[in-house]
């Protein structure tokens, strides 16, 4: 694997890119910021390759209304910055800081936490290649490590994943480990191409 190189976002280009995801040019199931975050970490984890149309579908759901060229050049710029700048910090062993609280407690109005957005968006990434997620290792060892993002997107009603997210103590515990388990993840499908 070649060696990528990091150009994070600033934050004023994360309130740029946050600002669009929210606004009237996309659709209403267009994924927020946390969101498109969630999922460029699951594509970037997966063990074969996401063509930049794929994840351009999954972000945006439908074209955005463009305003002008120059808005779809710069919007399409960051999206590309924050995919490569993910898939960076996962190569180098970096720790990934998600955009939200490792907590499944819903901010005020809204029906789920920042979190479980996180995580649904990331479960969408690994359910457009589950062949590849599940298909070439072991089911069991990827399943263990995904738990604790299956437990925080709230996506499975399975009887273990609920009776843990009965548990808040051990919820919690389990999403503390989230950002460290994307690193093993990503060692697990990339460690031996490094």
């Amino acid at each position: 694997m070649t060696l990528i190189s990091a150009n994070p976002l600033s934050d004023a280009e994360l309130d740029t890119l946050d600002d669009f995801l929210y606004s009237d040019f996309v659709s209403e199931d267009c994924l927020d910021l946390i969101g498109v975050h969630g999922l460029f970490c699951a594509l970037n984890i997966s063990p074969t390759p996401v063509d930049q149309a794929t994840w351009i579908e999954l972000v945006f759901e439908q074209e955005p209304n463009w305003e002008s060229p120059a808005q779809q050049e710069q919007i399409m710029g960051l999206l590309k910055r924050f995919y490569s700048s993910i898939g960076a910090s996962l190569y180098s062993d970096g720790e990934i800081e998600l955009l939200c609280e490792l907590s499944l407690d819903p901010e005020e109005d809204e029906d789920i936490s920042p979190l479980a957005w996180w995580a649904q968006a990331f479960m969408e990434g690994v359910f457009t290649q589950e062949e590849e997620w599940f298909g070439s290792k072991s089911e069991e060892d990827v399943a263990q490590m995904l738990l604790p993002i299956m437990v925080a997107s709230d996506l499975f009603d399975e009887e273990d994943i609920s009776k843990i997210r009965e548990d808040e103590k051990l919820c919690a515990e389990m999403c503390a480990q989230i950002p460290e388990l994307l690193i093993d993840l990503y060692l697990y499908f990339h460690a031996p191409d490094k």
